[in-house]
């Protein structure tokens, strides 16, 4: 779980910001996209797959 305490005279901006890298970092925000809905495995394993191909060329 990401967590950020607000520092002492911190604005709610500045923090706002160290919360929205810590999410990216940790891939939280990609792995909610990931489960917005269902995808059957075969759909999983072709999407790798061709992820996999694009990576090579």
């Amino acid at each position: 779980m990401a967590e950020v305490r607000l520092g002492e005279n911190e604005s709610i901006d500045s923090a706002l910001r160290r919360f929205k890298k810590k999410i990216q970092k940790a891939g939280i925000l990609s792995e909610v996209k990931r489960r917005e809905r269902y995808e059957k495995p075969s759909l999983r394993r072709k999407r790798k797959a061709e992820a996999s191909r694009k990576r090579r060329y």
